[in-house]
């Protein structure tokens, strides 16, 4: 073996011989005295055979057992879910979302909450309801807005989420069971955009209106109705009858005054005394009521004011109407 410096790096330069056994050896560095032999790749077999027991990565080989598993009866058993049930599961289920509509649910009946989701900056204000759903073994999830989106089906979600059962209306005699004395309920006909009757419900929750006389029950639980209520939908209960006129007629046969309310005709409302016991009848944003429900009722009123626009917005009408009623009777 040689060795010499090349250049002025002054690098050693190592050379490699061939040994007796035909086998290639490193030979050592003389100025560092490191490196030096390495053992030939070509061991013995004894020895790697030693060294491969030893490594705990090893395969290793088992029989086949002597007695193999029999295969399991077939019980005709299948856990397969009804079609059907999923359907009506769905039909009794609704999604809530935004911060205040969801702490008020909460606060009021938490255990109709069937799931939940939150995004990370809104979980230290509900702290008590993650206490609850851990407890009460309620699924949640904690998730990236994106994801939310996806749950709730909107951007407007307000950071969480519930999937509910829905709170089912109450028939007009079940109402009547537990009428106060001094009371304004509500009759919505054809009233169907999410955001007036959320900005309705919140009105009634102020005002102390605490039925609302409905076709659908179900529209006042949609996810955008309970977000604009702001809370206010766990203080009104929808009330269903067989139409919306059988309706008007049970309540005027148990004392109730009906009122009905017109942009065109009516007793001004500044001139007018409004009944302790009073159903408020209004009509579709756009057409207001039917000819034959303006028929059914025993006061009309129209809201007083310059004309310079032909009708206000359902939901700014209830408020005026409900405000009036409140300060006349409380």
């Amino acid at each position: 073996m040689s060795d010499d410096l090349k250049g002025k790096s002054s690098k050693v330069k190592v050379m490699y011989v061939r040994n007796e056994d035909n086998t290639r050896q490193r030979t050592g560095n003389p100025r560092t005295g490191k490196g030096g032999h390495s053992p030939s790749r070509q061991q013995e077999p004894g020895r790697r055979q030693e060294e491969k027991s030893r490594s705990p990565w090893r395969t290793v080989s088992r029989a086949p057992s002597e007695a193999p598993l029999k295969p399991q009866p077939d019980t005709g058993v299948r856990n397969i879910v009804d079609p059907e049930v999923i359907r009506k599961q769905r039909q009794e289920e609704t999604r809530v979302y935004g911060e205040n509509a969801c702490q008020a649910l909460f606060q009021s009946r938490p255990e109709s909450i069937v799931r939940a989701w939150f995004i990370q900056s809104v979980t230290p204000r509900f702290r008590e309801t993650l206490r609850w759903l851990a407890a009460n073994r309620k699924a949640y999830h904690v998730v990236e807005d994106a994801e939310l989106v996806k749950a709730s089906g909107t951007d407007h979600h307000g950071g969480v989420c519930f999937i509910i059962k829905k709170h089912m209306g109450q028939s007009v005699s079940e109402w009547l069971e537990q009428a106060a004395e001094k009371e304004c309920v509500l009759a919505l006909e054809n009233v169907g955009n999410p955001h007036n009757l959320g900005a309705i419900m919140r009105s009634c929750a102020h005002f102390g209106a605490k039925g609302i006389l409905v076709d659908d029950a179900s529209l006042l639980e949609s996810g955008a109705a309970v977000r604009t209520a702001e809370g206010g939908a766990e203080h009104v209960q929808a009330i269903t009858a067989g139409s919306f006129a059988e309706g008007l007629d049970a309540f005027r046969q148990a004392g109730y005054t009906i009122v009905t309310t017109s942009s065109h005709a009516g007793k001004p409302l500044s001139a007018t005394e409004l009944p302790e016991k009073m159903v408020l009848v209004l009509g579709q944003e756009s057409d207001g009521l039917k000819e034959s429900t303006l028929k059914q009722g025993d006061i009309s009123l129209s809201i007083d004011g310059t004309g310079s626009v032909e009708s206000l917005n359902v939901s700014v009408a209830t408020g005026i109407l409900l405000a009036e009623w409140w300060r006349q009777n409380h």
